[in-house]
């Protein structure tokens, strides 16, 4: 058993999960992962998020340490920047294997409807 923050999860899978778990997390930081991205760039490039779940992902990731926002206030209008932390860029092989991973599924399943770019 592992505890994180007073959580306790039964196996190192879990704890894996609590950062890459859910529909969206693991899309935000592939886009995270070809370097910083406002708000309205991660919004463009996944288009079938809604506003609201992109925010709280991205709070749940920045609280995490995966992610850092910087907010630059020296010219308006004011803009937020986010990046994968030193601790979010230890999870790009872990990505980069489960996108492998979706692909070959997907191609296997010929289920593709039309690559998205």
């Amino acid at each position: 058993m592992y505890t994180i923050d007073e959580k306790i999860y039964p196996c190192c899978t879990s704890v894996t999960m609590k950062f890459i778990g859910g529909k969206w997390k693991a899309v935000i930081l592939v886009h995270l992962m070809d370097g910083p991205k406002r708000y309205n760039e991660l919004r463009k490039l996944i288009p079938t998020i809604t506003e609201r779940t992109l925010s709280l992902q991205l709070k749940q990731l920045e609280e995490d340490h995966v992610i850092d926002r910087k907010v630059y206030t020296e010219k308006p209008p004011l803009m937020v920047e986010y990046t994968l932390t030193g601790f979010g860029k230890t999870l790009s092989p872990v990505i980069r294997e489960i996108t492998k991973w979706g692909i070959e599924a997907a191609q296997t399943s010929k289920k593709i409807i039309r690559k998205m770019s």
